[in-house]
Parts: structure tokens; C-alpha cells; sequence
């Protein structure tokens, strides 16, 4: 023990408290889960390799296992998390404090912005398909998650029946097919319907043309009569 070391600095810097041990292992859990989202996202779950996700954080391989038990638990977790970020972004809307039609379009257009602006959600999303989806049913909180979409869409449906501003009859499952497939659509085909009609999907200004147009077309498909 030296003079300049007071006994408790020393323990201190021996052995980091509880928090500080749970936070850093947080923070290398999460930044795991943005280097493998990228990962899956490119090469899918049979394309991405737990080690060059390890090569690109600051863990090892052998840590990725700890924390996720294998290739497939780190997939489900990436893909978990994905959905998740959706819903939280849904739920921040705070719809229920909006009028109906105002509060439909704010739905719509945070649905069309989240897919533009998360691009690897979308790659996700279209490589789980290719799994058919097993993932996705293997996962209670995914699909529990997702159903609250559709509950969602269906108390908001309900409001503005109730307003006079929605037609009745409205199945909520199929307006969330509506909007999600425009949005969806345009980013997971961008490069092709570039390639084949000259117009670049990314561009602002487009996209702001076609989030107007999938707004119009969805509160114009609710008037009622």
C-alpha cells in the first residue's frame, strides 16, 4: 500500500461497484446488438459470422456466447430488438391524445419515416421471411409486441368511427398491411425500381412527395360515405 493510495481507492480500483460492472456489461450487450444488426441485416442469419461481429466491437467471440448462448440466440435478440424499436416509436406517439384523423396521420407518417430512416429494420425483416418466419413465432414477446399494433389501429379506428370521420367496417389488420407495405415496398425494392424505372427512392424530395400520397391515400380510403 503506498502513502499517495487511501485503503478504499485501492478496493475501489480493485473491484468496480455492482452498477458500474452492470453498466459497462449493458453497453458492450448493446453495442454487440448495433455491429450484429448491421451483420444479419447484410449477409442474413446464414451469412453473418460471430466473428467478424466480434471484430468490429470491442468483446471476443467467446463473450458474444456468453451473453447470447449462440449464433441463433444473438439473431433472436437482434431481431427482438428490431421489432421492439418500432413499437416504442408507436407508442411515443401518444395517439390516444390526438383527434382520429389527426392521430391516424401521425401514424402514418412515423410508420413511412421509421422505415426510410431504418433500412437494415427492413433487410431484417425480409431475411426472417426467407427463415419463414420461425424466429418470429418462436418469440412471445415479438408477437406480443406486434399484436399491440393491431389493437392499436383498432381503438383508433373505433375513435373516429365514433367522431364521424372513419367509415365503418375498417379492418385494422389490413390497414396496418396498407401502410406498412408502401413503406416497406419502397426501401426493400429501392435499387431494383431505380434500376428499372431511373428514379432514386432515397431522394428527400421524393420521399416526401410519397409519404404525402400514402397520407392522402389512407385518410381519403377512411372518409366515410
Amino acid at each position: 500500500m503506498t502513502a499517495e493510495t487511501p485503503p478504499d481507492l485501492l478496493g475501489l480500483e480493485a473491484d468496480p461497484p455492482r452498477e458500474a460492472r452492470q453498466r459497462d456489461a449493458e453497453q458492450t450487450r448493446q453495442e454487440i446488438l448495433e455491429v450484429a444488426t448491421l451483420a444479419f441485416a447484410e449477409g442474413g442469419l446464414a451469412g453473418a459470422r460471430v466473428d467478424e461481429i466480434a471484430a468490429r466491437t470491442r468483446t471476443t467471440k467467446r463473450m458474444i456466447y456468453y451473453y447470447f448462448g449462440s449464433k441463433g440466440g444473438l439473431y433472436r435478440a437482434v431481431i427482438e430488438r428490431a421489432y421492439a424499436g418500432i413499437r416504442d416509436v408507436e407508442r411515443a406517439l401518444q395517439l390516444d391524445t390526438l383527434p382520429p384523423a389527426e392521430a391516424m396521420r401521425r401514424l402514418v407518417e412515423s410508420t413511412f419515416d421509421y422505415h426510410h430512416d431504418h433500412p437494415a429494420f427492413v433487410r431484417l425483416v425480409a431475411a426472417e421471411n426467407i427463415e419463414q418466419a420461425r424466429h418470429v413465432r418462436a418469440n412471445a414477446t415479438i408477437v406480443r409486441r406486434n399484436a399491440e399494433v393491431v389493437a392499436t389501429m383498432r381503438h383508433l379506428l373505433e375513435r373516429g368511427e365514433r367522431a364521424g370521420c372513419f367509415r365503418p367496417g375498417v379492418d385494422p389488420l389490413d390497414l396496418h398491411i396498407l401502410i406498412n407495405g408502401v413503406s416497406f415496398h419502397r426501401v426493400s425494392n429501392r435499387h431494383t425500381l431505380q434500376a428499372i424505372f431511373g428514379r432514386d427512392l432515397g431522394d428527400p424530395a421524393v420521399a416526401q412527395a410519397q409519404r404525402r400520397m400514402l397520407v392522402q391515400a389512407v385518410l381519403a380510403f377512411l372518409q366515410p360515405g
